[in-house]
């Protein structure tokens, strides 16, 4: 088990509902044009798959999606979606878990790299990602570029989501380079739901250390799945690593 936070029953049921924006035909097209032509004829893994907001329109492309997931809770949405045969999962961590083939692809989304507490386990993320790969396969990471341009001296938190029905901010823990996502959501009575998830954020040189250390070579870093260019004013990147053949 890794420092992943566990994601409990009443997270996962209601993710899909939250999701929904991220989850449309049209926000999800870049993204499964990017990972299609990068797993061509060969499979894919995903890491972290959670209920299958990529993976399960990915198969649905006919890429042969395998998944990885810490969340027993969340698999089992997933499994409402679509059959074991389909896109088979396994219950476990993303930094240590094995499955059995090789694949020409693996990826990680929406940040989810940073939910590994350590910077080791990010390490052995990348290495089971390495372990998992075919020679000439590569591995997708997306993940956001810390916001710390915006705090000015003594502040230690940053807004990202200010609406009618969510308050969403950040706090930063420097030393540790560590943040907290801390999330007041509006429910239909008009109370708020508060919660907060731990995130380890690292930023694009780090990462291209940690392939390195797996035996990966840096081929691609973009700002988002449309291929835009990434530059020192990116909010977030896509990056591609490919394992020598």
């Amino acid at each position: 088990m890794t420092s992943s936070e566990l994601w409990d029953h009443a997270t996962a049921d209601r993710y899909d509902t939250e999701e929904a924006p991220r989850s449309t035909a049209a926000f999800l097209g870049p993204t499964l044009d990017f990972l299609s032509e990068l797993a061509g004829d060969g499979r894919a893994l995903e890491f972290a798959i959670g209920t299958g907001r990529v993976g399960v329109p990915l198969r649905e492309r006919g890429v042969p999606v395998t998944g990885i997931e810490l969340s027993e809770h969340m698999a089992a949405v997933l499994r409402r979606k679509i059959d074991e045969d389909r896109l088979p999962v396994t219950v476990g961590d993303m930094a240590t878990t094995v499955v059995r083939g090789t694949f020409s692809l693996v990826y990680v989304v929406y940040n989810t790299i940073s939910n590994l507490l350590t910077q080791d386990e990010q390490v052995e993320c990348f290495r089971n990602a390495a372990r998992h790969l075919e020679p000439g396969g590569r591995f997708v990471v997306e993940l956001g570029v810390p916001p710390l341009r915006l705090l000015p001296p003594t502040q230690t938190a940053v807004p990202f989501d200010v609406s009618e029905r969510h308050l969403g901010f950040d706090t930063f823990d420097l030393v540790g380079q560590l943040l907290v996502s801390h999330h007041f959501t509006r429910e239909e009575d008009g109370g708020y739901r508060r919660g907060s998830c731990r995130q380890r954020y690292a930023w694009p040189a780090e990462l291209d250390l940690m392939a390195k250390i797996a035996g990966l070579q840096p081929e691609r870093r973009v700002a988002d799945w449309e291929g835009t260019p990434f530059t020192q004013d990116s909010g977030g990147h896509i990056s591609v690593w490919r394992k020598p053949v």
